[in-house]
């Protein structure tokens, strides 16, 4: 009879003080694996017993999100490696406490795209003195010493070189006593930290149980690689667990703590929030009871896939007959996406966040109900979701159940984007985008910090086509980026609420404007006006139908708040 790995030595079942206090280290090099749970007690753990001793950590982190920001406040990190610094609730929106830190050279920033963060962190995990990627040329991220382009007997190489963090702290749904870790996709920048970890993984979980027999292929981090297992219920709080099939229980993310820590940031009340939410509760029950038993109860209802029916009754569609800007914009980008998409015959649409992201939504619908086999696709992960109304967001843990494909970037930005078998058109949203159709969501002229590529430089680098949704204004519209986050030689088309600039011979060029007052010459004009240069006009300038109420409640729909649309 073989033995039972499940009872093998491993490593030991810790309190979450004790496995940070013990395993984590002054001027250690620390990533904090997301995937979809995109936090785990660990880093709040970390925050807490290193809050105010400056201990100089590097900070390895795809996205940070608001409550990234503890780690600044509490003087944690000298350095920070991401893809994306910003909030992501209530909108995608520069969070002030990253970007005083890194204009005034306080933290500095290593910026990346959430694709080459993960090639980095899988070249370390294969002890691999270089990977080669697809992504960051001709963006300004490629001024890294950490990435170079060769030539080679097989044309031009992006080579990225390895990223190996000291320790990775990980949320996973179980594990057993030996250490073995099982996760559930979608998983973001996968598990490749955990693999590349010089001394290995904190680990936080739902639940430690005494077998994982059957469960072998939902394990991901084996237990040779972990120094302590912490057994921390709702762990992954305020980001939320997807655990079908487990022996634990699922819930959904926590977004009124997420936009709780994004106010503070906003209003300056940061210090108040850390005492409240990391110093005070010494412990992850005490912190689980400050919460209370009945947000904990009503999360796991938001992992049930109808529990959007709930908020769609409590937020009816606006009615409001004035249409903003965004709408104007968005609802013209969902044309413009739908045509891109019969143009290029895609297999799949990858849209940006806000506006960029409902626009791909409606156009996907509408393609699809005229008959094309186009589907949605998502860096977290995600293969043919369909969103639910009442909820702007991407990664809304309501859809996974229902999502045919669930993987990770590595998947959707390495293959599904720039792949031989797969035509995907991405929509993009950015702050500015320059007459070439490069795009900035990093940093403005004079040093002004945004937020980060996050995944639109993969994005823009190879997906077939891209969309670009933006307003028409002159700072938005530049003659040339400051920053260039994204190429745009792959943008088709920028979509404006005044009108849409396609490339046409290789120039993006006027060639559509909204109905309206005056004559086409004269709204052509008006468009033109609102670039920050003298855009090129097409030979012929096409005259878009006037918007259609049943389009924009389309996109109001999903964004009943108009978060995104106001």
């Amino acid at each position: 009879m073989s033995p039972n790995p499940s009872a093998a030595p491993g490593p030991p079942i810790s309190t979450l003080a004790d496995a940070i206090g013990d395993h984590m280290r002054p001027g250690d090099v620390v990533h904090v694996m997301l995937g979809h749970s995109r936090w785990t007690a660990g880093a709040r753990e970390l925050a807490r017993q290193f809050w105010g001793t400056d201990p100089g950590f590097t900070l390895v982190m795809t996205s940070l999100g608001a409550l990234g920001a503890l780690f600044f406040k509490g003087g944690l990190v000298k350095k920070v490696v991401t893809a994306y610094s910003g909030n992501s609730f209530p909108t995608y929106n520069p969070n002030p406490i990253f970007r005083e830190a890194y204009e005034s050279g306080a933290v500095e920033v290593e910026h990346w795209s959430i694709l080459t963060m993960a090639q980095r962190l899988e070249a370390a995990a294969r002890g691999l003195p270089a990977t080669v990627t697809g992504s960051l040329g001709g963006s300004s991220m490629a001024d890294n010493d950490a990435f170079r382009v060769l030539d080679s007997p097989f044309g031009p190489l992006g080579l990225l070189a390895p990223l190996a963090p000291d320790v990775a702290l990980v949320h996973a749904a179980a594990s057993d006593r030996a250490g073995n870790l099982v996760f559930s996709e979608p998983l973001l920048e996968g598990v490749w930290g955990a693999w590349a970890a010089k001394r290995g993984v904190v680990a936080t979980v739902e639940k430690v149980v005494d077998s994982l027999e059957g469960l072998g292929h939902r394990v991901r981090v084996p237990g040779h690689r972990v120094l302590a297992v912490v057994e921390a219920p709702f762990g992954a709080h305020p980001g939320g667990c997807y655990a079908p099939g487990l022996p634990v229980r699922s819930y959904g993310e926590d977004i009124a703590f997420w936009n709780l820590a994004a106010e503070a940031a906003a209003k300056g009340t940061f210090d108040e929030f850390a005492r409240e939410w990391v110093l005070a509760p010494t412990s992850h029950d005490a912190y689980l009871a400050h919460l209370g038993e009945e947000r904990l109860r009503w999360l796991e209802g938001r992992a049930d896939p109808s529990s959007w029916e709930a908020d769609a009754a409590a937020t009816p569609v606006p009615d409001e007959p004035v249409y903003s800007r965004w709408e104007h914009a968005a609802a013209f980008g969902a044309r413009e996406v739908e045509r891109v998409v019969a143009e290029v015959e895609a297999d799949a649409v990858l849209a940006g966040a806000g506006a960029a992201n409902l626009a791909a939504w409606v156009a996907v619908a509408r393609a699809r109900a005229a008959g094309s086999r186009v589907t949605l696709t998502a860096e977290l992960g995600l293969w043919g979701y369909e969103p639910t109304p009442a909820d702007p967001y991407i990664f809304n843990h309501r859809v996974f159940p229902g999502t045919p494909y669930l993987s990770d970037a590595s998947a959707v930005l390495g293959m599904v984007i720039g792949g031989p078998g797969t035509r995907t058109v991405g929509c993009l949203g950015a702050a500015e985008v320059d007459r070439s159709g490069c795009l900035n969501s990093t940093e403005l002229a004079g040093g002004r910090f945004l937020v980060g590529s996050g995944g639109a430089n993969d994005v823009a680098s190879r997906a077939d086509a891209c969309v670009v949704v933006t307003l028409a204004r002159p700072e938005r519209l530049p003659e040339t980026v400051a920053y260039v986050t994204s190429p745009g030689h792959r943008v088709a088309s920028v979509v404006t609420d005044r009108g849409v600039l396609r490339r046409q011979d290789g120039t993006l060029r006027v060639a559509a404007v909204p109905a309206g007052e005056g004559t086409v010459a004269e709204r052509t004009r008006a468009l033109a006006a609102s670039c920050g240069y003298e855009p090129e006009v097409a030979r012929h300038v096409e005259e878009l139908d006037p918007l259609l109420h049943s389009e924009v409640a389309a996109l109001r729909d999903f964004d009943r708040q108009r978060l995104f649309l106001k």
